[in-house]
């Protein structure tokens, strides 16, 4: 991946007197899957369609392999898009419906012939396409408008929550074949979603959306391991909120009051006094039964659940403070009942300060 095939230069969009979106500054590089998450109305998809041409922005500049297409209509952009619903045609087959593009253009038909093969054999439907479309099922007419979208090889392809339609397994499988076509065909991916695993499954680098701007980029692993934010942190995975205060600072480190003990962070540019969020996973934090572990704070179990391979507990604090802790469910399936008393510590490195 190298230079920006799609910059957003201060993009604005409003409708009447609600603003949508608050002057966007994107680059997306050439060649990556770059999402766009956040939760309904945070202004993913207004943002999406106004890179399609289907929306134009109030204010701002939009360039597409290095020229403005800000006027341009959509169908005189070097982009392609897959809609949730598909907008597939059922009165032609899968062949013909990937070769309607290809054949408006005035595309040979040999030529013709040939691309949607080749397209056919990417998505792995050679054997369907004679089919008609209410005889495919969802995962086959996912892969039929991925197929005619990608068939005329646009320099960026948009896809718009092109999964939620689809159950559970079938739409891990598609992740999965979105990013083994990805792969084969180098296109650059923007992709949006309000699924944060899907986010995080799919993408090299994620745009956190709220309230019509930008709350953080990074790659998956930034995001979930430094999130800048308290809604970034809550949005990504779950996370224990602690509200600290900064009772002193040591060089590169700041001891934190939480409460029930003290914390060290990251000095940064904090200050004595201060009052801040620190974020921390669930499943950093360790439990333990008996002796008190060093820098561990005592509690008791309020709860607990089992999610598949995992249990999750919910211990209270005597300030009544309750974190939520995640271990692996493990061969001897110990677990540990309401009532029990017991000992969390989690490493230094697990407390994030939010800066906002």
């Amino acid at each position: 991946m190298s230079d920006a095939i799609v910059r957003l230069d201060r993009i604005t969009k409003s409708f009447g007197p609600v603003t949508a979106l608050h002057e966007i500054n994107l680059d997306v590089r050439d060649g990556e899957i770059l999402t766009l998450l956040g939760p309904s109305g945070c202004g993913k998809t207004t943002l999406m369609r106004i890179v399609a041409g289907f929306e134009q922005p109030t204010t701002g500049r939009i360039t597409i392999g290095g020229s403005d297409v800000s006027r341009v209509p959509p169908e005189k952009r070097p982009v392609n898009m897959v809609f949730q619903r598909y907008a597939l045609f059922p009165h032609l087959d899968v062949f013909d419906n990937i070769a309607f593009g290809l054949r408006l253009s005035k595309m040979p038909a040999e030529d013709v012939r040939s691309s949607v093969r080749k397209i056919l054999e990417l998505v792995q439907m050679q054997d369907l396409a004679d089919r008609w479309i209410n005889q495919l099922s969802g995962g086959q007419s996912q892969r039929v408008a991925l197929a005619r979208a990608l068939v005329n090889r646009p320099a960026v392809l948009l896809l718009d929550e092109p999964l939620a339609a689809l159950d559970l397994k079938i739409r891990q499988h598609m992740l999965a074949e979105l990013k083994r076509i990805h792969v084969e065909t180098g296109t650059t991916f923007i992709y949006v979603t309000h699924d944060q695993d899907e986010a995080m499954m799919l993408s090299d680098r994620i745009v956190l959306m709220n309230r019509g701007r930008i709350e953080q980029i990074g790659t998956p692993e930034e995001m979930y391991g430094v999130p800048q934010s308290l809604f970034a942190a809550q949005f990504l995975g779950d996370t224990n909120i602690l509200s600290a205060r900064v009772i002193s600072i040591d060089g590169s480190d700041a001891r934190c009051d939480i409460g029930i003990g003290e914390l060290q962070v990251p000095s940064g540019t904090l200050k004595t006094g201060e009052v801040i969020n620190l974020s921390v996973r669930p499943e950093l934090i360790g439990l333990s039964q008996g002796s008190r572990e060093p820098g561990g704070l005592t509690g008791v179990v309020k709860d607990h659940a089992f999610i598949g391979n995992r249990i999750i507990y919910w211990v209270v604090f005597s300030n009544g403070l309750v974190l939520r802790c995640q271990e692996a469910r493990g061969v001897a399936g110990i677990t540990y009942p309401a009532g029990t008393v017991i000992t969390v510590s989690w490493p230094t490195e697990a407390n994030v300060v939010l800066m906002a």
